[in-house]
């Protein structure tokens, strides 16, 4: 279940690179790299829902965050971002 909703989100990814301004495109491949790594993270244990997907990777932006990762306008935009993203792709 969580690689087909990582595809549904990537596939979100994708579909926007053809239209969005250079803001967008660094936070969809910023969040493009913390999703695979939270996805990898969560095939090794038991809870493979879209909701424990969306609770990995915010935890991981917010870590990028406390570590200062990002301004406060990427982090921003970069979360506004994963939302929608995780939006779109729950109701697929």
């Amino acid at each position: 279940m969580i690689a087909e909703f990582e595809t549904r989100i990537l596939a979100l990814i994708d579909g926007m690179v053809d239209t969005a301004g250079d803001d967008e495109l660094f936070a969809s491949g910023y969040l493009r790299g913390h999703l695979t790594l939270a996805v990898a993270e969560l095939e090794h244990g038991d809870n493979h829902t879209p909701q424990a997907l969306h609770a990995a990777v915010s935890s991981s932006l917010e870590k990028a965050i406390q570590a200062g990762e990002l301004s406060p306008r990427d982090q921003s935009l970069v979360l506004g971002m994963w939302d929608n993203l995780y939006q779109q792709a729950e109701f697929k």
